[in-house]
């Protein structure tokens, strides 16, 4: 656990709680979902989407969801994980069964029908995997992505429904140190919206960073292209190619828009839009409560802005209730990045 220690702190929780209750309750969903079949092959199939025009990730009727799809609403995917179970029946001799396909052929065959519908999920990665490995618990780690974009120019039509946009500045050294106070092993029932089916509220978070980023879509500005350039001279005089890395605030084009001396726009560059400054969360952890990361990515955003200090977020953790925490971040800025698995 890290952070400053205060009077009011609970008492040392045991490490191994999160993960016996855990544990326990995958075992016995766990046994539930393997498959008895023998003839039955399982396969580990790893998808990415974008959320934007789900409405979740149950199957629901009338409406579209990945599980539908395939088989939280505007939540969006790099890497989603889950199995499904296959028994390859021969077509011309009813009740033959087959070898199961390769991975390969089950990737292309199902990206060749997702690609027939809208085309905003597609399959990345395909595995056989035993009958017993579930996705969901045997998962040893997850980790998700939050990106907020801060400006008070419009959201560009590209960002729409892909990050918050935040009119303020943020400040990125608050919002650190606030990760510092979260990350470790505690009671998160502050960050643990309701109808959350968790056994128990304590967690551990492995990793809670936020740094800023190059925005997306990224197009280098006239003074970025300049750099490029003169470095690559260098590098033809030098035979030597060197470490060019752009500064952080080259991120924001103030040298594109703004003419400093007569504080009109520069007409050579009309019609270019200001940029956004961009900042990514990263929250890694064995397993997260419902809505946790959206939860925790609310308060940092507020410490980001001012209205809340590192201590008020010290304050919102120990009160073990999610009325203490400030509002949830949007569904539209949360990724999936990855679903970390010790494959057989």
């Amino acid at each position: 656990m890290t952070g400053s220690p205060t009077e009011s702190r609970p008492s040392k929780i045991l490490k191994t709680q999160d993960h016996n209750d855990q544990d326990k309750e995958d075992k016995q969903l766990q046994d539930l979902s393997m498959s008895k079949n023998p003839r039955i092959q399982r396969y580990l199939v790893a998808i990415e989407y974008i959320g934007t025009r789900f409405s979740g990730s149950q199957e629901q009727p009338n409406c579209r969801t990945v599980v539908g799809v395939l088989e939280d609403a505007g939540v969006h995917a790099l890497s989603n994980v889950c199995h499904v179970d296959v028994e390859r029946i021969s077509k011309r001799k009813p009740g033959e069964v087959l070898p199961p396909h390769e991975p390969a052929v089950v990737r292309r065959a199902v990206n060749h029908f997702l690609q027939k519908n809208e085309g905003d999920i597609s399959v990345i990665d395909v595995r056989c995997v035993p009958n017993d490995f579930h996705a969901r618990f045997k998962a040893q780690e997850r980790t998700y992505f939050y990106r907020l974009v801060s400006g008070s120019e419009p959201l560009s039509t590209f960002e729409k429904e892909r990050a918050w946009h935040v009119p303020e500045k943020l400040d990125l050294y608050a919002m650190q140190e606030a990760c510092k106070v979260l990350v470790g092993h505690h009671d998160f029932s502050s960050f643990r919206a309701a109808g959350c089916q968790a056994n128990s509220p304590i967690r551990t978070l492995d990793e809670l960073h936020v740094c800023e980023v190059p925005a997306t879509p990224y197009f280098p500005s006239i003074t970025e292209r300049e750099q490029n350039n003169s470095s690559l001279k260098d590098s033809l005089t030098c035979s030597v190619k060197p470490e060019v890395g752009l500064p952080i605030n080259s991120f924001s084009n103030t040298d594109d828009m703004v003419d400093t001396n007569n504080g009109k726009s520069n007409l050579e560059e009309f019609g270019i839009r200001r940029r956004h400054r961009s900042y990514m969360v990263t929250a890694r952890a064995r397993s997260f409560l419902y809505h946790q990361v959206r939860l925790l990515v609310g308060v940092l955003k507020c410490v980001g802005t001012g209205e809340l200090m590192t201590s008020d977020v010290e304050r919102i953790l120990n009160a073990k209730t999610v009325t203490a925490a400030s509002p949830m971040a949007p569904a539209c800025g949360l990724y999936l990045g990855r679903v970390k698995y010790d494959l057989p």
